[in-house]
């Protein structure tokens, strides 16, 4: 798909800032409060897209109704909400495609299934060259990305056509939605992907080595 991009709107773990480290934090804090070894960060890092449920699949070997798992979850979000934005930075170049953004104009949002009471603190927390126009977290809505129905909310909410945003994840369902919104979509490579992930067949309409290549699809 190619459109004229209006407007872009992006994930937020894994495409607009580097989170993994304070989740990864978090993670080995509660595996370490549960009696259990801690994780090397690379082990932890390609799971972080997925939230709280795969940390602690990943940190415990435990499945969402196993006795214990909520718990753990739970304390995990704890100590996260308690060091939200440590570590976490806008990926290296974000920050100027931002500023590109911003000089020209060109309105720009959130859209994650992070839910808004992490998602909130963490954006108020990061560093940005201008803020964003739209902010919509996993909670906002009834529905979660893989439906569309959260892109549409942003899109609606940035008086803009679907068919003239952009949307910016590093996950399969953040393709999906982008494709059932009627939008452009882009694939950042740079982000979370998991070692079985294959982003070739997402039918993303870009992908992206590095956040510099987003300066490539933006109006001049």
């Amino acid at each position: 798909m190619t459109a004229d991009i209006r407007a872009v709107l992006f994930d937020l773990d894994g495409t607009l800032a580097d989170t993994a480290p304070d989740l990864a934090h978090a993670l080995n804090r509660t595996l370490a409060h549960y009696g259990r070894p801690v994780l090397p960060f690379e082990d932890i890092r390609p799971v972080v897209s997925h939230g709280g449920i795969a940390l602690i699949r990943r940190g415990f070997g435990m499945e969402p109704g196993d006795e214990g798992f909520e718990e753990r979850r739970l304390h995990l979000l704890d100590v996260y909400l308690d060091n939200i934005c440590t570590h976490t930075r806008l990926f290296p170049g974000m920050e100027e495609v931002l500023e590109r953004l911003c000089a020209g104009n060109i309105p720009w949002g959130i859209v994650t299934n992070k839910p808004a009471w992490l998602t909130d603190p963490l954006m108020a927390a990061l560093p940005m060259p201008c803020g964003t126009e739209v902010v919509v977290s996993g909670d906002t809505l009834p529905q979660r990305k893989p439906h569309p129905a959260p892109l549409l909310h942003a899109a609606e909410r940035l008086d803009m056509e679907p068919a003239h945003c952009l949307y910016v994840g590093d996950a399969e369902r953040d393709m999906e939605a982008g494709r059932a919104a009627g939008m452009a979509t882009a694939c950042a490579l740079f982000g979370y992907l998991q070692e079985d992930d294959r982003p070739e067949e997402w039918q993303a309409d870009h992908s992206l080595q590095h956040p510099h290549d987003l300066l490539s699809l933006l109006p001049s």
